[in-house]
């Protein structure tokens, strides 16, 4: 078991994500920062899926009530474990009654906690994952409050691995897919949407991120259009001229032009910008957006090959 002490800004159960009934207008949910996800399991030789803890920004104090192993990864958010110093992309053992403790950090926004085993809780349509807007899923399907006990199975045995996993770098110019409505908006909009510098709006979730910048009065619009089918990565632009950006807990239909989409790779970029960080976007083709999904993928493989020799 974990007893949450101190549950921070947000924390909250999460495997990759609830997959199938965007139509039923249930999202995705599941960890924001995939990679990251993924990485802090394989660490542990748990399946890709096992369900973690994300936490946003810190200030979050857990206990543990069992012996188990944990692997961090994601932002810095200055761990610490009974005073002494973690850091994302290793794995620790952890003894019963020692205490995990999250400060903050400027590196990112958000934290994985893997456990080995995964993180215990029922399933809902096939997913772990928390779905903060529909109640469902992790616990109780709400984020985690001071006092509340998650389930964890312990694990005694001697633990070996000593290798560590370094994190995708991060791009502060995120690469995109035209949207369907791109040639809807004018040249003046489009020009200004390519060359502009935007800031992350604070007023930003796990529903969406919202971008300032200063062409706003270039990229307003008075397009009304019907509601179509929307995505995490799709980019909406309302009338007053600055941009959102869905990511996993955003609805699943939208009347807003999209003028662009994120690419499968840069999406995760998204979980770890804090206000104020400054993004550019460029357009690529299909082929540049393969490439750079393959070049993720072959990392996220040379770590399993790595880690191999520890669990055979």
């Amino acid at each position: 078991m974990i007893k949450v002490i101190k549950s921070g800004i947000q924390l909250t159960i999460q495997d990759l994500g609830r997959v199938g009934f965007r139509h039923l207008g249930l999202s995705r949910s599941g960890s924001l920062d995939t990679y990251a996800h993924i990485i802090a399991n394989r660490l542990l030789n748990n399946t890709d899926n096992a369900a973690v803890l994300e936490l946003t920004v810190g200030l979050c104090e857990l206990q543990f009530q069992c012996d188990t192993v944990i692997a961090l990864h994601g932002a810095d958010l200055k761990a610490t474990l009974d005073g002494h110093p973690l850091y994302p992309g290793w794995s620790y053992p952890i003894k019963a009654m020692q205490t995990l403790k999250f400060a903050t950090g400027r590196g990112g926004s958000r934290a994985y906690i893997a456990v080995k085993g995964g993180i215990e809780c029922p399933e809902v349509m096939g997913s772990k994952s928390t779905d903060l807007g529909a109640a469902i899923g992790g616990f109780n399907g709400r984020a985690l409050q001071s006092g509340d006990v998650v389930a964890i199975s312990p694990y005694t045995k001697p633990w070996l691995c000593n290798k560590g996993a370094l994190t995708p770098p991060k791009r502060n110019i995120i690469r995109l897919h035209v949207g369907p409505h791109y040639e809807l908006l004018t040249p003046e909009c489009i020009n200004a949407f390519c060359d502009t510098a935007f800031t992350i709006n604070p007023n930003s979730n796990r529903m969406g991120v919202r971008l300032d910048h200063k062409n706003a009065d270039i990229m307003q619009h008075t397009l009304s259009l019907p509601s179509v089918a929307v995505a995490p990565g799709s980019i909406q632009l309302p009338p007053d001229g600055n941009p959102i950006v869905l990511l996993n807990d955003g609805q699943t239909t939208g009347g807003y032009p999209l003028i662009a989409h994120v690419i499968e790779a840069d999406l995760h970029q998204f979980a770890q910008f804090r206000t104020a960080d400054p993004i550019t976007f460029e357009f690529v083709s299909l082929e540049q957006a393969n490439a750079a999904k393959n070049k993720l993928d072959a990392h996220l493989a040379q770590l399993k090959l790595s880690l191999s020799r520890y669990w055979d």
